[in-house]
Order: structure tokens, then sequence, then C-alpha cells
């Protein structure tokens, strides 16, 4: 029995394995063999059951591992082997802290929590306007109304839900030489703190990621909806392993019209870029989510390395400009930050689309 199959990092998994046989025994003796990405806590064996507590490490779909369990006679000469195969868990990542959620200039006619350009029956107050037959007296603002010698009244702004989809770059690990950070790993928690903060503020949202095969789930709401978008995205990383093969075009229902298109990227790859021009071409609102994978490390005293990093930089900058002359906005998010500060320049301006 192994309980939870699926859990978040850092969370335990414990496993409890009964053992049955005729006659006495002399011991029980397991041997145990751990997939990747598991830690063993701790084991107990008793004469009829065997108990390992583990720890999933990162996050991914794993092999918990095999138990062979050796039961010997009560002389010790006779031994039996039973091979338990555990199975697989599979471990959600850890989702980034993020509260803040962008939106497009058009939103969709949908109620929401997202304050529109238009008026409608919303909360937020934006000016008053002449008094209209059939409005609600509790309405009336009374100062405007003394000092214009008519009944006016609030007007406030629609409230009007959005689509958001979370666009994955999964082209390529990046690992930082100095603290070790995978760019894979603070992808996919970035993914899924926006991901709940959107869901939070009852939108939809959907998931596509690209790199080998594309992998994509429909906007949909609802806090259980969280669990599919990252359950669709674990095949990235199976037993320490990942496709990175190829590309596929984006399938048109995976970014609905006028849906905010999130972009989760290393800028590590140049392929990236023609996702993203499938992207504009489709006029969807755009943000890029840099995540910073580190610098190569050149040697002290190379002038070969140090000119390479040079290039290095020139390039991730030049792709950098072409983005933001296509009219793209660029934010970057700095591992062991809150997204937040990545995203708060957004909300003064609302997120443009392109042209078809």
């Amino acid at each position: 029995m192994v309980e939870p199959r699926r859990c978040f990092e850092g969370e335990r998994v414990a496993v409890r394995i009964e053992v049955s046989y005729d006659g006495g025994t002399g011991r029980v003796d397991p041997g145990v063999a751990l997939g990747h990405g598991i830690r063993l806590d701790r084991l107990a064996v008793g004469p009829h059951r065997v108990e390992l507590v583990m720890t999933a490490q990162r996050w991914g779909r794993w092999t918990l591992g095999t138990v062979d369990v050796d039961v010997y006679d009560l002389g010790g000469l006779a031994r039996r082997t039973v091979r338990v195969d555990l199975g697989e868990i599979a471990v959600f990542p850890l989702p980034g802290h993020a509260g803040l959620t962008p939106v497009p200039v058009r939103l969709p006619q949908r109620l929401g929590e997202h304050t529109a350009a238009q008026r409608g029956e919303g909360v937020e107050v934006t000016g008053v306007h002449p008094y209209v037959r059939g409005e609600r007296q509790r309405r009336i603002h009374w100062p405007a109304t003394t000092r214009r010698g008519t009944l006016q009244v609030h007007q406030f702004a629609a409230e009007r839900a959005s689509d958001t989809v979370v666009l994955l770059d999964v082209l390529a690990d990046v690992v930082d030489p100095v603290t070790g950070v995978s760019s894979l790993d603070e992808t996919l928690r970035a993914a899924a703190g926006l991901v709940r903060a959107y869901l939070r503020t009852h939108d939809r949202v959907g998931v596509v990621s690209v790199g080998g095969a594309t992998r994509w789930l429909q906007p949909g709401s609802g806090q259980g909806y969280f669990y599919r978008i990252v359950e669709s995205v674990l095949e990235v990383r199976k037993d320490r392993a990942y496709r990175s093969e190829g590309l596929d075009r984006l399938p048109p229902p995976a970014l609905p019209r006028g849906a905010l298109v999130h972009v989760l990227t290393p800028l590590a790859d140049q392929r990236i870029l023609g996702i993203l021009h499938q992207v504009r071409g489709r006029a969807n609102p755009m943000v890029v989510v840099e995540i910073p994978a580190g610098e190569p490390v050149p040697e002290p005293g190379d002038t070969e390395d140090e000119l390479a990093l040079r290039l290095w930089r020139a390039d991730r900058d030049a792709m950098r400009f072409a983005l933001v002359e296509h009219g793209i906005a660029v934010v970057a998010h700095r591992p062991g930050r809150t997204l937040d500060l990545a995203l708060a320049p957004l909300l003064r301006t609302r997120v443009h689309g392109g042209t078809r």
C-alpha cells in the first residue's frame, strides 16, 4: 500500500508491505532499490510487515522503486524472495507565490472580478452620470446632485472574467553553474503559482507545453482544475528524462481568441521565437516571463571564454530587443523571489494583442 500517490514536493509518502507465510520464520530482510527523485527517511521491519517512509524531492512522475523481501526459516538455511514493485507517484511542483493577475485590453463578456473599461454592474466607481428612470435610488450621489441641481448617480465599471493560457518552454533544462538552480524547475513552479492566482479570481486558465510532444489543456475554471493543469505537464519529466526534440504547430483550440498568453521561458533556445511568432500571428495579447538560469562561468584570465560570455549576453539582449520591438511585454522573474515583483509593472496598463 502506497499513500499518497499524488503529493507536492517535500511531502512524505508512506509504504506498507504485508508479509504472510506458513510456519515459523527466523527473520525478514528487505532490500530497497529507490527510483530517482525519492529519498528514504525511515525503514521499519517486523515479522509480518515492512514499512517505509519516503520524501518526494522534486516534481515529476517518479518510479518509487522496488523492495526485495527475503524471508528466512528458523534456522536461517532456507530463503524465499519476493519482489514488490512500488509503482509510480505524481509529484506536483510547489506553486510560486503570486497574487497579481494582469489582464488584456479586451475582456470576454463573462462575469468575473476584473474591472472592464465599459460601464456595468460592478463595485468600482468610475464617475457620476444623470439619473435615468429605473435606476436604483440608493446609488444617488448626493454631493454631485446638490452641486448640479439635478439627480446624479454613481457610475460603475463592469466586471469581467479573462481567458489565460500559460505556455511553458520545456525545450531545454538549463542549470545555473553557480547555484545549481534548474530553469525547468523554476518554470513549473512559477507556472503553478500563476495558474493558482488566476483560478482564485474565477478566470479560465489553460496550459500549453512545447518541447518534444506538444501538450495542451483547454482553458477551464475552478480550484480543482489546478491539478488537471499540473498533471497535464508532469510527463515532461519522468525519472529524470525529458523529451526535447522537434516542435509542433500550436493547435487552434489551445489558444482561444483574445486569451492572454503568459510565456515562461529561459530564452535559451532560438526555436521558442517560432512559437512566439505563432502566438503573435493569432493576435493574442502576450507576456514573456523570462526565467534566468545563470550565466556561464569563464575560466579566470581566459580571454576566449570572456569573449564567448560577451557574445552569449549579446545574443540574449538581441532576443529581448526583438520581442520588445514587436510590442511584446518582457519581464524577468528571479528565482527565490515572488512572481508579483515581475508582474507588477504590467498592472499600470493592460496588455495589448498583436495584429493578424
